[in-house]
């Protein structure tokens, strides 16, 4: 193992991976002035106090980010803190709109990719808004959970959150007992998720630029939310399930009937087995990003020209279908409206944006505690994750700072190299960095 770690490649990775007390310098201060834009959108003072105890305890080390820990890590009474996060009278709305005109500044880009993506939090009991045995994509399986619809911005620059909303099932839409116990607002009704995902596009998406929709399976196998799409003009990467029928428009009809005269279209085919007939020669190689241990490939071919056919047999209009699979064996099954002049690994290079969802996720999970809550009142879920959200984005901007070998001599990130929204706290940074650095260092 010691020679390992000897050879030069290895101590360059380690060199890249090691965080140096200059490179996190002056963090308190960018999180005070990264705060200063966001703080105005909290009613009265003692709202921003609670915002700024909250927003650092999902920032810190805690292993459980729940109000309790954080508040005890502060020095502050509990019941405040509480109070705040489940039923404090703020704006979850304006604080995630001063969001989302920061990720435009830092991020914006007309090749980017808006993800509407569902996520599952497992939850024990009954009494938490929206709670029911469904399913749950994070166990793979129907389980006791809440399901949130979540809108990220994946851009070249990076990846960041920009809105989230409580699946409220049709059961818990038709109880007025259990909405009244959990603040259910009268406005809110029965959606389904793509319908809940369609309504994020039409509020958020038109002041992001953007040049593609993806989604999970959930979503693409609706026709109708595909068809909506179509209307909105939104160029769209959906995927789908391996048992979806298509009838490949390019494919070779069979022979003319002799009783009608006519000549009948090809069959309708699952996907899976529509690409375990195509040649190995139809399969192209492409690169999707750079990646930690070198550039992730996937092969992909496709058929220009499907037409799908759903469970009630309506049959959709013509899409095009890519299908993906990756070299360690994962497959994936896509339509999208993309215009035949779109070369194929761009529609690729745009499904790969969907999966930085999950890193969005994985970071939301482990890093702030965006699964860390304990609150059962719909206005409480809300103003949890708006709080968690902000947390991560705060990070995101730290990533975008830091970058990828972009250092100066010193081996701090160089502002040259930033985008003008994330570089603007280095300004104060001579100031704050010899209070700063000790701490950094222990």
């Amino acid at each position: 193992m010691s020679r390992l770690l000897e050879h030069p490649a290895a101590q360059a990775l380690l060199e890249d991976a090691t965080l140096t007390p200059a490179l996190i310098a002056g963090c308190r201060s960018r999180l005070t002035h990264f705060l200063k834009r966001y703080l105005p959108q909290f009613y009265r003072d003692e709202q921003r106090q609670l915002a700024t105890v909250v927003i650092e305890g999902h920032l810190s080390g805690l292993q459980r980010k729940t109000c309790e820990p954080i508040a005890n890590q502060a020095g502050r009474p509990r019941k405040p803190v509480q109070h705040f996060v489940g039923c404090g009278k703020w704006d979850d709305d304006a604080v995630l709109a001063e969001l989302r005109g920061h990720v435009r500044e830092a991020l914006a880009d007309p090749s980017a990719v808006l993800v509407v993506d569902p996520s599952a939090f497992p939850k024990k009991g009954t009494q938490s808004c929206g709670v029911q045995r469904q399913w749950c994509g994070r166990l793979g399986k129907e389980e006791n959970c809440q399901v949130g619809v979540f809108l990220v911005y994946a851009a070249p620059g990076g990846c960041a959150p920009l809105d989230r909303r409580l699946y409220l099932p049709k059961e818990w839409a038709a109880d007025r007992k259990r909405r009244k116990q959990c603040h259910v607002p009268k406005g809110v009704k029965f959606q389904e998720k793509w319908r809940i995902a369609l309504d994020q596009l039409d509020r958020y998406g038109p002041a992001l630029p953007h040049g593609w929709v993806a989604a999970d399976d959930e979503f693409g196998r609706v026709l109708a939310f595909r068809a909506h799409l179509r209307e909105r003009r939104e160029r769209y990467v959906l995927d789908v399930p391996c048992n979806t029928l298509v009838r490949d428009l390019g494919e070779a009809p069979p022979p003319r009937s002799h009783r009608t005269g006519r000549a009948p279209k090809a069959p309708f085919r699952r996907v899976d087995e529509w690409a375990a007939r195509q040649p190995t020669a139809a399969w192209q190689r492409v690169e999707v990003r750079p990646g930690a241990k070198g550039p992730l490939v996937v092969e992909a071919v496709e058929a220009p020209r499907v037409q799908t056919q759903d469970e009630q047999r309506h049959i959709g209009p013509v899409e095009r279908l890519l299908v993906m699979r990756s070299p360690e064996g994962q497959t994936w099954y896509t339509l999208s409206n993309a215009a035949p002049e779109v070369p194929l690994a761009e529609v690729v290079v745009a499904h790969g944006e969907r999966h930085r969802v999950e890193e969005v996720f994985e970071q939301g999970n482990g890093e702030v505690g965006l699964d860390h809550y304990e609150v059962r009142n719909w206005e409480g879920w809300h103003h949890h994750m708006t709080l968690a959200l902000l947390a991560l984005w705060f990070l995101v901007l730290e990533r975008l700072r830091l970058g990828e070998k972009k250092t100066s001599s010193d081996g701090s990130a160089g502002a040259r190299d930033l985008h003008p929204a994330v570089a603007e706290p280095t300004a104060q940074l001579g100031a704050d960095r010899d209070r700063d650095q000790p701490r950094a260092a222990a």
